[in-house]
């Protein structure tokens, strides 16, 4: 039987497509769920500045990571879409760590990460992250025990108040909403609240966990009518109306300032202080300028 002549200048059916180099702002990423992988380009959501990293070792990874960017995919999401359409999806910190530790002479080849907590996409700050199997099931267990040691700064409107905030936290209160009430699934929860600088209508606290359930520290704030400056889901009672924002804030302004955890290699006690992010710096420059009555 005769072959078909392929015609020049027509690729085969086996043929790749020409390799390109990543554009700018782009990096690699790794298979989420903590899966070895080589690197793919991965783009930076726009407008996002790039994670920092602020400790690495074989064992564990600390990140600065900014506002807009997603820890991680959720499990529902990554099994709803599958390996191959992933790629169609704004990449998360999880996707990026793996070129930004190849770029910065940390690691090569093929790598894993572990994400073994989250931030909200909109808030900043602190995340470690694990390079083991151990590791990751060391710094789970720190997080079930609530050992570790984490600390927010939260912009929020109103007079805040120094306090301890204890309640148990449920899917629905009431109108869609997670917050707090009261039934068997609700998840005990426990926020302190410490106010740094009161304006006259907004505050600078620290919030110091006691324990980590999703959204803990913007329920709380805001069922303490100190709601975040920039919230929008938890700015306002159960049917009742939004609070008040002069902020004009484009975010939930809360930021992972602090985080302590025991190293699961060592056992050393290892902290770390990430300083504010721009858009917080800007509203307290702001907000500092109108109490001296500068315009």
């Amino acid at each position: 039987m005769k072959k078909k002549r392929r015609q020049p200048g027509k690729p085969g059916k086996r043929a790749g497509r020409t390799p390109q180099r990543p554009e700018r702002g782009q990096t690699r990423g790794h298979r989420p769920g903590g899966r070895q992988s080589s690197a793919g380009p991965v783009r930076l959501p726009p407008g996002c500045p790039p994670p920092v990293l602020r400790f690495v070792d074989a064992h564990i990874v600390v990140v600065d990571k900014p506002a807009g960017l997603t820890t991680m995919r959720h499990p529902e999401e990554a099994a709803e879409f599958g390996q191959r359409a992933q790629r169609f999806l704004p990449p998360t910190l999880a996707d990026l760590l793996p070129a930004l530790l190849v770029s910065q002479g940390k690691a090569s080849g093929t790598l894993r990460i572990i994400p073994v907590h989250r931030l909200d996409k909109e808030t900043s700050g602190l995340v470690v992250f694990a390079r083991t199997p151990a590791a990751a099931s060391h710094l789970g267990e720190q997080f079930r025990q609530h050992t570790t040691e984490r600390r927010y700064a939260a912009l929020v409107r109103g007079q805040a108040r120094n306090g301890r905030i204890e309640s148990l936290l449920v899917r629905d209160r009431g109108d869609g909403r997670r917050g707090s009430g009261t039934g068997k699934d609700g998840q005990r929860a426990v926020t302190h609240v410490r106010v740094v600088e009161q304006f006259r209508d907004f505050a600078l606290v620290e919030c110091r966990l006691e324990t980590g359930r999703t959204h803990q520290v913007r329920i709380h704030l805001g069922e303490a009518q100190t709601p975040l400056c920039g919230e929008r889901l938890y700015d306002r009672p159960p049917h009742g109306a939004p609070l008040p924002d002069g902020s004009k804030a484009k975010r939930p302004l809360l930021h992972a300032a602090f985080l302590g955890l025991q190293h699961p290699a060592t056992s050393k006690r290892l902290t770390w202080e990430s300083p504010l992010p721009a858009d917080m710096r800007d509203l307290l420059q702001r907000l500092r300028k109108a109490e001296r009555g500068e315009a």
